[in-house]
């Protein structure tokens, strides 16, 4: 199961960069991003590269933004992970921290990089009514988290279509795990068409982001983003422009899932809420 997002990921369309660096002989992908600290994958998508990753001599390559901070006496990954508005997901796959998230005094962590800036996505996964867009929810694993964004008079009273019908499976906020889901998780059966939410225009398609498999990124108007992860197959496209209820792909489990399941994200520019509050 996922915890987490990034968008996603609402994510890697706007991001903005602080420096740049120029490709010297010899430098590869892996070299640069470890020679400037950056995620590697955050450095290709920043980038716009795809596979084999040929590099020239000269070329210049987008440095993300990133931040980091200095681990002190009796903080823990969650406790950092909150501090900088961000989850315990993102923050131990950023820095390589496996469980149980064992910590030192003075060691440094990245806790803000390219998909937490202020213009798209985070994308984490998180693991993972009676019309056939409105089933009755079920009791959510995880402990609802209440947002504290302030959301604009001119993007209140925002609602969105069900994506998709079925049990959540994990729900929004904390578990007592003390991992953080950015959405929620609906089971439904594989090749069940997966609805755009509200009308909008794709960001992001593709399977780029570790954890998601394939996602789709939707930006809506007033700063508004929707995603959808683990599908089985995406049919839309970066740049179209989609209608409310519009296929978009159909549940699979690809990504981080063993069941197919529908990751589903709401968030208000880089902020997510629980897509519960927005469903109609």
């Amino acid at each position: 199961m996922k915890k987490g997002i990034l968008l996603f990921i609402l994510i890697c369309c706007l991001t903005a960069c602080s420096s740049t660096v120029r490709v010297r002989r010899g430098d590869t992908l892996y070299s640069i991003a470890k020679r400037k600290n950056v995620p590697l994958r955050a450095l290709i998508q920043e980038n716009n590269l795809s596979a084999p990753y040929v590099l020239k001599i000269g070329q210049t390559l987008k440095i993300p933004e990133q931040k980091t901070y200095t681990v002190r006496k009796g903080d823990t990954l969650y406790s950092i992970a909150r501090k900088f508005d961000s989850n315990v997901t993102d923050v131990a796959r950023q820095n390589n921290i496996k469980p149980p998230y064992t910590l030192k005094p003075g060691q440094k962590l990245v806790v803000k990089s390219w998909d937490e800036t202020n213009t798209t996505v985070n994308t984490t996964t998180a693991n993972k009514g009676k019309s056939a867009l409105n089933p009755p929810e079920a009791k959510a694993k995880n402990t609802p988290t209440k947002s504290a964004i302030q959301i604009p008079k001119s993007a209140q009273g925002k609602k969105f279509n069900r994506p998709v019908s079925g049990k959540i499976i994990e729900g929004f906020g904390t578990s007592k795990s003390g991992v953080h889901n950015d959405g929620i998780n609906i089971s439904a059966k594989a090749g069940t068409p997966i609805l755009a939410a509200d009308k909008g225009t794709v960001a992001y398609a593709g399977n780029d982001l570790k954890g998601y498999g394939n996602l789709i990124l939707l930006k809506h108007d007033n700063g508004w983003f929707t995603a959808y992860a683990h599908a089985d197959k995406i049919t839309v496209k970066k740049g179209a422009v989609i209608k409310a209820k519009q296929t978009i792909g159909t549940v699979g489990k690809t990504g981080n899932v063993t069941t197919p399941q529908l990751h589903f994200e709401v968030r208000y520019k880089t902020k997510p809420v629980d897509p519960n509050l927005y469903l109609k």
